[in-house]
């Protein structure tokens, strides 16, 4: 195996398109990476582009410390699963995962062990002599991966390999993918858009929109501690509130102005980011729904702000409102003998409890995080 690095690598299409934008990044040796990002953030052309299949406009790749940038794919020593398994129909699954040994003249006796050594741990040891028809889909996709994995390249590349399965396969194949890498000490680069297969299966995550880079951290991390509003948003589930806020000063006292109530906010958290305040107040407010409470609609004061019932989903153990709040939508998610102490009924009155301990603040102009939640520098010591 071994570590790869990119260093300011651009790609624009003839058409006009931008689709990478100077991305910096590096995978360490036996260390697996997933580029995530919703469709279009460039996480294919910059898997492309670290194969060969697509020339860089700027920018350097480095593999094994050794600059790859413009040679041809054969050169770079790279294995790449698609996000269809694309085995040859007319060859075994022997045959299939055979073949870029063939290629690359192999001697039948070290091909053959290899073929073993790798069908063995993916559990198809009993599937080299069917043809790709006569499998599951499951199945195919272990193929396609172990014809990578015979290869003993330097840099694993899988672009979505498992999103085209079953939910329940799916599931089955985050645990075995965190398990080949390990077992394979594999150097990978994953792209997903599913931001649930990098949370499990990551040991970091590089987060792109529109070509560029949001964040790079440990998935926990990326959750905890967004460093945009992007992030904030894209990585949860549900997704994180965001809500248009101003922040008021009285008597020394600061409070979000939220719809037509005000929120107490802990003066220190704000005084903590003063110089990074903008001079007009407004500033988006980002909060989890499980981070909400739900309150009976006659308590006032303090801390509560009143809405309406938009909507109510039932997720097993857990259930989520939608609730009005003036304009805006909040969610708030709640156990399900929780949610039976309140109305479920569309248009019903409702009031949420929020605490600043939970709070993130972001700024209006360009989406950084100005503040971090209170409680996530707790959970870091």
């Amino acid at each position: 195996m071994a570590h790869l690095k990119l260093n300011e690598i651009t790609k624009t299409f003839k058409n006009g398109t931008e689709a990478v934008r100077g991305i910096s990044f590096d995978v360490a040796d036996r260390e697996a990476v997933f580029l995530l990002g919703p469709s279009g953030a460039g996480k294919t052309t910059t898997l492309r582009l670290v194969a060969g299949l697509e020339d860089l406009d700027h920018g350097q790749i480095s593999i094994g410390s050794v600059d790859r940038s413009r040679a041809v794919p054969r050169d770079r020593n790279v294995a790449m699963v698609y996000d269809k398994h694309s085995l040859f129909p007319h060859l075994s699954v022997r045959e299939n995962m055979a073949y870029p040994l063939r290629i690359r003249k192999m001697d039948d006796a070290e091909m053959m062990r290899r073929i073993h050594s790798v069908s063995e741990v993916l559990q198809i040891e009993a599937q080299l002599d069917k043809m790709p028809g006569q499998l599951s889909g499951g199945q195919q996709q272990r193929v396609a991966i172990g014809r990578a994995l015979v290869r003993d390249a330097d840099v694993f590349l899988l672009d979505e390999p498992i999103s085209h399965l079953d939910a329940q396969l799916r599931a089955r194949m985050r645990v075995e993918f965190k398990r080949l890498q390990r077992d394979f000490n594999a150097t990978m680069l994953y792209v997903s858009h599913d931001q649930l297969e990098a949370m499990t299966m990551a040991d970091r995550i590089v987060l792109i929109n529109k070509g560029r880079i949001e964040q790079i951290d440990e998935p926990q991390a990326m959750f905890d501690r967004p460093q945009t509003l992007f992030a904030a948003t894209f990585i949860g589930e549900p997704v994180m509130n965001s809500l248009p806020v101003r922040l008021v000063e009285r008597d020394g006292d600061h409070w979000f102005e939220i719809g037509t109530s005000l929120v107490p906010v802990e003066s220190g958290w704000i005084n903590s980011a003063a110089e990074k305040l903008n001079g007009t107040g407004e500033f988006t407010l980002g909060v989890r729904p499980q981070h909400l409470e739900l309150a009976d609609a006659t308590q006032h004061g303090e801390s509560i702000v009143h809405g309406v019932i938009y909507a109510v989903e039932t997720l097993g153990s857990r259930v989520v409102f939608d609730i009005e709040i003036g304009a805006e939508t909040v969610r708030v998610m709640t156990s399900v003998d929780e949610a039976r102490s309140f109305p479920s009924r569309i248009g019903s009155p409702i009031a949420i409890r929020m605490s600043s301990e939970f709070f993130y603040l972001f700024d209006n102009r360009d989406g950084r995080t100005l503040l971090q939640a209170p409680f996530t520098a707790k959970s870091t010591h």
